[in-house]
């Protein structure tokens, strides 16, 4: 139906484009609908719309110039564009436009995960951009005939238009099919289309193997042009000339065209291709394309070509196609090397060249403004490293490797042999190279050893160069692991190259290989060698090693180690591992000289040059004896020792060997007598110090002058020392030490150096004033250092000793006085006289001393002098002290005669000792009211009336003259003085005044006189008493303080008043101001107060309540207080009170624990007295259901009330009951809750389907809820019992919760998990507890079924009895997943099953690490579905055992092995002649000794099948060997002896012994030329359609070596400046492709976080908020929030369980597998479907048959397989053929239409088309009734109707009645469709996607952004500039010398080829085949790593970009830079 539909709307495009129709310029298409015509209505049609006559001629043609026939219009695409033409051949008069949609490709998505991967990581700059457009070039012209021209333009002259890049090349051109084609990206020319018509493709067809895999076919993807382009530039526009076309096809893409289309919301991947006429260049409007003109107007001269226009190249392009003219290009070389110079290479050695390679001409040319264009051709890239490795290589080793099915690569190991002291291996000319000074002896430690630790193999594919795959080695080629034979440093001397063919994947880009290393590593993988051009089937390792040794024996020229002494370790080497073993040796013999220990030696090439004896030589390693060796060191101890005692290590290529004996022994004594030897002193001012002299404190000393003579008596300033380097200055350090009690003390230190002009001096010291013994040194030292010594001699000195003694008294101090001073009392003033240097000297005697102080009488008895201490003795001071005691005041000593004659000090004085006390105020009589304190200012004066104070100064003051009078006591001893004004003086019954006595002394002091003054006491005015009065009528009462009163609870007492009286019982009158100070503890008012009166005081309510009151007045601390207290009566009877004893709840049948209490209350509930124990048997007791059998009502005689027990209720309801008590008219009611019985059982809350299903190991679906209940069925929720879940039988295990209790509604929930047991029923018990007395519980059924998802073991078959040859193909096996119910399981996946294949016989269940792991393939048609087929599986090429097993993984630990299967291979057919073991290259000369002319001595060869697999068991024969020569022309060849051509050995049982085989002695033959052994086995059986492959040997024959020896002397001249070149160049190389990758990554990062906003912008979110990560992270938190929110709102969903879903036949219940977003749609539908709900749906009837036997046939089933239902998609009944046959109303709607499918829609459509057929849902019932009358009028059968009211009409038309009615929704049970989340929900979830997108890319933006900026300034540093300018004269140099070698080398061909490098990966037998992460991923995680630096060469931990440019500077490093 689709196509039909497709073919009715088929419309072409034409273009009239005959020559007559007018002007040549553009003309739009028409358009001709073709859909449902044929060919000759078409032509009509044709003919019609473009007015052509019936005898007109006429051609439609393609854009492709292909007529349209009646078979290819059948074929016409939808929109295809057509040409009208008068004939076939007509030129095209105008250009035309042909729409064309470039949609990218499926295999986008398909091969994204493959591929793009490894292009993320293999993106490099321009060279490989280009590259990709050379590629398709290459494979344009690949069918050339002739010269095969590709040209790179690069157009940078402004004046011509905007810069551009051009490739052009005279390849095949494309048709405009495959110009489309071209345009869709990931279009491979595997899956694209190259014409319009399907009978004109061409599917691929794969090149023939040639040498080197140089087919051409090197465009694959259809990804690297559109890569390369839009990285190179914005727009690119394609022109193209197919071969025989005459039409040019021409396509733009650009980038900007597309964000026009994109924003204007147009088919982005829509354009057109212009059509016109060759040199048409009229459409070329724009000036910045004026260049085009040009361009187009060559295509005149061409019969076909692709050009490929770029335009709008980005900035930093240009700079670096510009500036990195040269280097690039070189790249560019490299990358096609060997399609530019042939299988073999750049060999400038060999005139021969490839022919076929020399037709391909790929040249390069940079076009400048004012500058002369800048043309190279890539074949004259001298410097390329392929031409470096190929033309720096001594000999070859040719391999080749064969793998899985066609996979073949070629190998090529070439050896740069070591001459004497260095290598020959190339270095990058463009390298990073360090730094480092040639005496940089830490870079000598190890002679760097050629290719170090950069890897062996570069990798080509197709030809071409992968440039990020490199293959490190091989383990046949590695370092040995074990002591061999060959240094291992030979292994380091080799380089190589391998050509793999198309078998192996590489990425889109080509910068990698896809799993090139896994596959050669493979333990399948099988190596031969290749010996002119023919493959030996040998022991690749043992040939290699043998070729190896063969090489170092020939090329390598080294050293000679003589007289071991044993190993060592060196500390002196700061790389820990190189520093042992290093074997020390004696002497050594170095191209003809011998050196040994103890032997005088000069150094070269050292800074500086040195002259010493070796001491010994050092070779790193463990050896033993004499030994051969390529470098070492040798230990030299330099001389004169006096002069430099120092041993040093350095290079053996350092030693002088021209120096003689002489020269060094003169130089050694020149050097010691330079020595300095003595000092010479000398005083300039004549005021000389002699030996041990004496001087007086301050005497000057100096100033000095010194010289420094040596032996000759020469003064010298500098030390001698070798040559030029800067010699150490000489210095004096003058050093003056005092020799001090405590020790010597350093007073002055100078050191002085030579001024040039004046000699050394030191300027005068004046400082020398401390006393004692001096002593004064002098020291020659060094400079640098300061050392005292020199080669183990102290330099000269000189010391001098004298002493310094104290001057004359010029001043004096005062000593410590005892202060503070207390007038007139006598102290001492000790005094000390000093030199002026303070040192204490002895005064004269006659002395005359004068102390003299301000405000004060000084005067003093006597003076005393002894030693130097004068002491004025008797020292007393008089006078009044005018400030506060203690204060300072300056005496001032006065010695006249001194140069400071007066000292001052300060002194504080005290007042003297108590004298007498004076007492203030001064009248004899002081008058004070009773109660009141006296108040007394007391002073203690010393004899000058100065106030005392001192310690203990207490004065006391006694009262006399009554009884219990106060003593008071003042201390004085701070101040001097003191107030008495503490206790009242209180005189009880004080009636009249009294007199007293008050007495002061001072008790300490009894010489102080007492002083006494007389106080008078009167009675005083406050109140002392207050009482409270009560008027109640005429009645007045008095309380006393402290009276109970017996009141009515709840009244009032009123009328009272209060009265206060004083201390002689006189009444206070009442005032305000009294009233203010009355108080009480109740209410009051103060204006009742103020008046007398109290307020009224009102009784408590309650009788027990006693409460106390109180009035106080308080006069300032006087309070005087008068209280009683009321106690409340009961009042009248009022009501019935009942009183708890206990709770008031009581279970059912219990009694009601406790008493209740009966009384009779007042109106406040207080108890009367009103019962009595006769009121007992009046008392009524009612309630709903109570049980008074045992009820009591009793009199309580201690408590005086009535008593009721025993109250008990009938089983009944639950909850609060009303007990009424009632006596006369007194009622009480009480409330009792009754809750349930104590627990007496469990039941289960809601009734299961017994018994309940579920499959082995699983969960059950619900939790089991069960209720604690008493014996009438009542919740009993008791937290003290407990309940349990056990199984009935002892074969269930299940997994749940521990026992619990139950919940506050009696209720406990168990979650049943892992039920595990065999198939059959079972039994769940509940049991519970209650203080250890068991409660009965039910037993749930469970039925347990096998799970039939859940895997058991795997079944595996295949053929028992086929037969395995090497490298065949497998039998197919076919593996089955069992089930636990033992049927196969489908739907699984299949990455998870696997297929493990080792060598060897099963040693275990498990196969060894090494196993190989191969996936299952896609089972055919025909083939099961629920099994897995392992087919075309390749069978290993090595003949031996094998074991097979199959594992099948269930998640990340846990898999099912099969049993293991071990099969036999066997050899394949026999195919060719191998030797066992490559022999070694034979070396010979026609001369006469035998040894010589032997070609082999003994070699066993073998008849193998072409896996080198013995397949010749059963063959016997001949072999013929014979000798030819490199080509047919070689016409002298050698002859054996004998001087025959040929020789004959037996070949027996496929073996062959081939023996002592020789040349003949003087036999022909050209020197230096190379020759083939051909050994041709001759076997019956064998003719010539079928003839095994022989065994080629080649050999060399020479005639002298005279040839060779002078190679290897121009070789060696050159490759001390290759090797720097070469490194300079790949520092170079690798840091600029580092750096624009870099710069790449941020562009991407950029436009990555640019085109997020976008879409950010488009999701209606506001992108300024995002302008941080964190911003970012609180806007998603916040839709996640938004999210959840969602998802918990309340939404309508299904609630009936689905137990059998987890199996994978099962789709579910009806009721899950649909949602229906409208509410009353879903209403009426689920309850039309209702009888249907709970069906289960399968996808199988055995399915449907198990779930019917497990439930015993209740759970109804409905199998997909026996279900016919056909959607016809036909429309409404109403619909009509398309139209509507009357007006419809209510919205009709079949109702499937509103069911949503979350998943299996198609099943689901099956379904429901059953179940609900057509029927329709409308609005309402009217409207469904005049639907379905309006469809039976039409004679149409109607289907039923539903409303979304909830009505039906039935298909028969019935309607009404409650079966006809759908229930509300909330009656429904749950038994109802869900609904769907609302859109809110997804829209949420793009945005938090979106928001997460642009989080990761706003921090890598910011990461790659940094690495770049710190990489570029690290490039533009002037260290870097520095080594190009170093590089660039060393390849001036290089090129002279290369000049000269290359006139005199001879021209012997060598193969050669060259490899990429990996990190070495450990083999086994067989090797899985998985991608892996290549070396170059150093460098980004160099650049990515974040943690500490940890050391110099411990790259990975280095912090960013900066830890790679501190390790880059390392001179280790250059071999890791290489292998980026």
């Amino acid at each position: 139906m689709a196509d039909s539909s497709s073919d009715v709307q088929r419309t072409v495009f034409v273009f009239d484009c005959r020559l007559k129709c007018g002007d040549d310029s553009e003309r739009s298409e028409r358009t001709v609908r073709v859909g449902g015509l044929d060919f000759a209505d078409f032509l009509r049609a044709i003919s019609q719309e473009f007015s052509i006559g019936d005898k007109e001629m006429f051609v439609l043609m393609t854009t492709d110039r292909k007529e349209i026939t009646a078979e290819r219009f059948a074929e016409l695409k939808d929109g295809s564009t057509l040409h009208l033409l008068q004939s076939i051949d007509q030129v095209l008069p105008m250009a035309t436009k042909e729409r064309i949609l470039f949609l990218p490709h499926y295999d986008t998505l398909i091969k994204s995960g493959m591929y793009e991967y490894y292009a993320s990581e293999g993106q490099k700059s321009i060279p490989y951009a280009l590259a990709e457009l050379i590629d398709n070039s290459l494979s344009a012209t690949a069918s050339n005939t002739g010269v095969r021209t590709i040209e790179i333009r690069l157009l940078f002259d402004e004046s011509q238009g905007k810069p551009t890049v051009v490739v052009l090349d005279n390849g095949c051109g494309m048709t405009s099919k495959q110009l489309n084609n071209w345009a869709v990206y990931r279009l491979s020319k595997f899956t694209r289309e190259n014409n319009t018509f399907r009978s004109d493709h061409a599917d691929y067809v794969r090149p023939c193997p040639v040498p080197r895999s140089l087919n051409s076919d090197i465009s694959y993807f259809g990804v690297g042009g559109k890569q390369a382009v839009f990285f190179i530039g914005q727009s690119v526009r394609m022109i193209t000339r197919p071969a025989g076309s005459l039409d040019i096809h021409e396509l733009v893409l650009s980038k900007e065209e597309f964000e026009r289309k994109e924003k204007n919301k147009e088919d982005i991947y829509c354009g057109f291709i212009r059509n016109r006429q060759p040199g048409d260049s009229s459409h070329i409007t724009n000036e910045d394309e004026r260049f085009l003109h040009s361009v187009i107007h060559e295509e005149l001269t061409k019969e076909h070509f692709t050009a490929v226009v770029i335009t709008g190249i980005q900035t930093e392009h240009i700079a670096y196609l510009r500036n990195d003219f040269y280097l690039w290009t070189r790249e560019l070389a490299h990358v096609y090397h060997y399609y530019i110079h042939g299988t073999h290479g750049n060999n400038k050695k060999s005139p021969h060249k490839d022919s076929d390679m020399t037709k391909i001409n790929i040249k390069v040319c940079l076009m400048e403004k004012s500058k002369s264009p800048r043309m190279l051709n890539l074949r004259d890239v001298a410097d390329d490293m392929q031409t470096l490795y190929i033309n720096s290589a001594a000999d070859s080793f040719e391999f080749r490797v064969h793998v899985d099915g066609d996979g073949v690569v070629e190998g090529l190991i070439r050896y740069h042999p070591f001459l004497y002291d260095r290598e020959t291996y190339p270095e990058d000319p463009y390298a990073h190279v360090p730094n480092v000074p040639e005496d940089d002896e830490e870079d000598c430690i190890v002679s760097t050893e050629g290719r170090g630790k950069r890897p062996i193999f570069e990798c080509y594919w197709n030809g071409r160069l992968i440039p990020y795959t490199t293959i490190s080695e091989f383990d046949w080629c590695a370092w040995p692991k074990k002591s061999t034979p060959l240094p291992a440093e030979c292994f380091s001397r080799i380089s190589g190259v391998l050509f793999a063919n198309d078998c192996f994947q590489v990425s889109t880009n080509k910068l990698t290989f896809m799993d090139l290393e896994l596959q050669l590593k493979d333990k399948e993988a099988i190596f031969t060698r290749v010996v002119n051009g023919q493959e030996q089937r040998v022991k690749i390792q043992k040939e290699f090693l043998q070729w190896l040794k063969d090489c170092h024996e020939k090329w390598d020229k080294q050293v000679k180690f003589m007289g071991f002494q044993g190993t060592t370790v060196r500390t002196d080497v700061s790389t820990k591992k190189m520093q042992s073993p290093w074997a020390c040796f004696t002497s050594i013999e170095w191209e003809g000289k011998t050196y040994s220990a103890g032997q005088f030696v000069k150094s070269i090439k050292t800074h500086p040059i040195f002259y010493g004896s070796i001491v010994q030589f050092l070779l790193y390693g463990d050896h033993e004896d004499d030994v051969y060796a390529t470098g070492g060191q040798v230990q030299v101890s330099m001389e004169p020792k006096a002069l430099f005692d120092e041993v040093r290590t350095i290079p053996i290529s350092k030693i002088d060997r021209g120096v003689t004996l002489e020269s060094i022994k003169k130089y050694i004594e020149q050097e010691l007598a330079k020595l300095p030897h003595k000092l010479r002193l000398t005083w300039p001012e004549g005021n000389a110090w002699s030996q041990d002299d004496v001087r007086p404190a301050g005497t000057p000393f100096g100033p000095i002058q010194v010289e420094i003579l040596n032996k000759k008596g020469e003064p010298m300033v500098r030390m001698p020392v070798p040559n030029t380097n800067p010699s150490k200055k000489l210095l004096v350090e003058l050093k003056v030490t005092w020799h001090s009690d405590t020790g010597d003390v350093e007073t002055n230190s100078h050191i002085c150096q030579h001024g040039g002009k004046w000699p050394y001096w030191f300027k005068t010291m004046e400082n020398l004033s401390n006393l004692g013994k001096y002593t004064l040194r002098l020291q020659a030292m060094l400079n640098e250092g300061g050392a005292t010594e020199f080669a183990n001699c102290r330099l000269p000195s000189q010391t001098l000793h004298f002493s310094i003694c104290a001057g004359t008294a010029e001043k004096f101090t005062v000593g410590t006085v005892d202060t503070p001073v207390r007038v007139g009392v006598p102290f001492s003033i000790p005094l000390q006289f000093l030199d002026s240097y303070n040192h204490q000297t002895q005064p004269s005697s006659d002395l005359q001393v004068r102390v003299e102080c301000s405000g004060f009488a000084i005067s003093y008895d006597e003076t005393c002098l002894k030693g130097t201490s004068f002491i004025i003795k008797g020292v007393k001071a008089s006078g009044l002290l005018k400030h506060y005691p203690g204060k300072s005041y300056n005496m001032k000593v006065v010695v006249p005669g001194l140069k400071r004659e007066s000292q001052s000090l300060k002194i504080s004085f005290l007042p003297g000792p108590p004298h007498c006390l004076v007492i203030k105020p001064d009248a004899k009589e002081t008058v004070v009211e009773n109660g009141m304190s006296t108040t007394f200012t007391v002073e203690v004066h010393d004899e000058a009336g100065n106030i005392v104070t001192q310690p203990k100064l207490i004065v006391r003051c006694q009262y006399n003259g009554a009884p219990n009078l106060p003593m008071e006591a003042v201390d004085c001893s701070n101040t001097g003085m003191g107030l008495f004004m503490g206790k009242p003086l209180y005189l009880k019954n004080l009636r009249a005044d009294k007199c007293l006595a008050a007495k002061f002394d001072i008790p300490s002091y009894a010489e102080v006189p007492a002083v006494e003054r007389k106080v008078r006491v009167t009675p005083s005015c406050r109140a002392v008493r207050l009482e409270v009065i009560s008027q109640q009528e005429d009645n007045i009462i008095i309380l006393k303080d402290g009276e109970k009163i017996s009141w009515t609870a709840g009244d009032i007492l009123q009328n009272l008043h209060y009265r206060i009286y004083d201390e002689a019982d006189r009444l206070v009158p009442i005032t305000a101001a009294v009233g203010k100070k009355i108080k009480v503890n109740w209410k009051a008012s103060s204006k009742e107060l103020d008046k007398g009166r109290l307020p009224d005081v009102p009784v408590p309510t309650v009788v027990k309540d006693e409460h106390f009151y109180q009035v106080s007045y308080q006069d300032g601390n006087m309070t005087v207080t008068c209280s009683f207290i009321i106690m409340p009566r009961p009042d009248e009877p009022k009501s019935m009170k009942a009183t708890w004893k206990s709770v008031t709840s009581v279970q059912v049948g219990e009694e009601l624990p406790g008493e209740i209490l009966l009384d009779v209350v007042d109106q406040y509930g207080n108890k009367t007295s009103t019962l009595t124990p006769a009121c007992v048997n009046s008392i009524g007791v009612s309630a709903e259901g109570l049980d008074k059998s045992n009820l009591k009502i009793t009199w309580e005689e201690s408590v005086q009330s009535i008593l009721i027990q025993g109250v008990r209720f009938l089983p009944g309801a639950l909850g609060a009951r009303e007990l009424c008590l009632a006596w006369r008219e007194f009622v009480e009611c009480l409330r009792v809750n009754v809750t349930a019985g104590p627990p007496a059982k469990v039941r289960l809350v809601d009734a299961l389907e017994e018994p309940l299903q579920v499959f082995n190991g699983c969960d059950l679906e619900k939790p089991l809820v069960v209720h604690l209940c008493d014996e009438w069925g009542n919740p009993s929720p008791d937290p003290r019992a407990i309940i349990s879940l056990k199984p009935s039988s002892s074969d269930l295990k299940i997994k749940t919760t521990t026992p619990q209790s139950p919940d506050a509604d009696g209720k406990a929930s168990f979650t049943v998990k892992q039920v595990t047991a065999v198939k059959g029923e079972y039994g769940l018990e509940f049991k519970g507890s209650l203080h250890r007395q068991p409660i009965p519980g039910p037993v749930v059924k469970v039925k347990v079924l096998p799970d039939p998802n859940k895997p058991v073991k795997l079944s595996v078959s295949y053929d028992t009895k086929a037969v395995y040859p090497a490298g065949g193909i497998l039998t197919v096996f076919s593996v089955t997943v069992v089930s636990e119910e033992g049927a196969s399981i489908r739907n699984l996946n299949p990455a998870s099953m696997s297929m493990m294949l080792w060598k060897g016989e099963a040693s275990g269940s498990r196969p060894p690490s090494n196993a190989e792991t191969l996936k299952c393939s896609k089972p055919k048609e025909t083939e099961r579905d629920d099994a897995f087929y392992f087919r075309d599986k390749i069978i290993p090429e090595r003949a031996g055992k094998y074991t097979i097993q199959f594992f099948f993984s269930l998640d990340k630990t846990k898999g099912l092995w099969s049993n293991q299967f071990v099969i036999n291979v066997v050899p394949n057919i026999p195919e060719k002649l191998m030797p066992n073991s490559q022999p070694p290259t034979p070396v010979v000369s026609n001369i006469s000794s035998i040894e010589s002319r032997t070609l082999i001595k003994n070699l066993t060869i073998v008849i193998m099948d072409k896996y080198n697999n013995p397949a010749g068991a059963q063959l016997d024969g001949t072999v013929v060997v014979s000798i030819r020569g490199p080509s047919d022309r070689v016409v002298e060849l050698p002859v054996f002896k004998g001087k025959v051509k040929s020789m004959s050995f037996p070949l027996s049982g496929g073996t062959a012994e081939i023996t002592n085989l020789a040349i003949m002695e003087k036999c022909p033959g050209t020197d230096g030329m190379e020759y083939t052994l051909h050994f041709q086995p001759v076997v019956p059986g064998f003719g010539e359609d079928n003839m095994l492959n022989p065994f080629q040997l080649p050999f060399m024959f020479y005639n002298d070596s005279k040839n060779q020896e002078q190679m290897a002397a121009l070789t060696k001249k050159k490759d001390r400046l290759s090797q720097s070149i070469v490194a300079y160049k790949s520092l170079f190389d690798t840091n600029k492709q580092l750096i624009s990758e870099l710069k790449g990554k941020f562009y991407d990062a950029s436009s990555k976080e640019i085109h997020l906003k976008s879409e950010i912008r488009k999701s209606n979110m506001n992108v300024a908020q995002l302008f941080t990560v964190d911003s970012i992270d609180a806007v998603i938190a916040q839709k996640k929030a938004e999210q959840a929110k969602i998802l918990n709102q309340p939404r309508r969903t299904c609630s009936i369980p689905d137990v059998f879903k987890t199996n994978p036949d099962v789709l579910g219940k009806v009721a899950h597998l649909a949602l229906v977003e409208d509410n009353d749609a879903a209403q009426v539908i689920s309850w039309h479907l209702s009888g249907d709900m709970d069906c289960v749906v399968t996808l199988t009837t055995s399915a449907a048959r198990q779930i019917y036997d497990d439930t015993q046939g209740r759970q109804q089933v409905m199998p997909l397989d026996s279900v016919l239902w056909r959607n016809n998609n036909r429309p409404l009944p109403h619909i009509i053929k398309g139209l509507t046959s009357f007006l419809v109303i209510g919205n009709p709607v079949f109702a499937r239409d509103l069911l949503i499918f979350p998943e299996h829609a198609e099943s689901c459509q099956i379904v429901f088309g059953n179940l609900l057929g057509d029927t329709i849902l409308i609005d309402n019932l009217d409207a469904a009734n005049h639907y379905r009358k309006q469809v039976i009028q039409n004679k149409v059968q109607c289907p039923t109707l539903l409303t979304r009211q909830g009505e039906r009409v039935r298909s028969n038309g019935k309607f009404g009645g409650l079966q006809n009615k759908a229930p509300p929704i909330e009656k429904m049970r749950g038994q109802v469709f869900g609904a769907p989340l609302p859109k809110q929900y997804h829209t949420l979830c793009g945005q938090i996607e979106l928001l997460q997108q642009y989080r990761l890319a706003m921090v890598k933006h910011a990461e790659v952004k940094d690495d770049y900026e710190v990489h570029l300034a690290y490039m533009r540093s002037p260290e870097m500039l520095q080594k190009e300018k170093e590089m660039t004269e060393q390849q001036k140099q290089l090129k002279e010398i290369e000049t000269k070698l290359g006139t005199t080398t001879t021209n012997r061909n060598s193969s050669s080829s060259a490899i990429k490098r990996s990190t070495p990966v450990e083999t086994s037998e067989i090797t899985p085949k998985r991608p892996r992460r290549e070396i170059r991923s150093l460098i980004a995680y160099i650049i990515r790593s974040r943690g500490p630096s940890r050391g110099y060469l411990d790259v990975p931990s280095s912090r960013g970009l900066g830890g790679f440019y501190g390790f880059m500077k390392q001179p280790c490093v250059v071999i890791c830079v290489l292998i980026c």
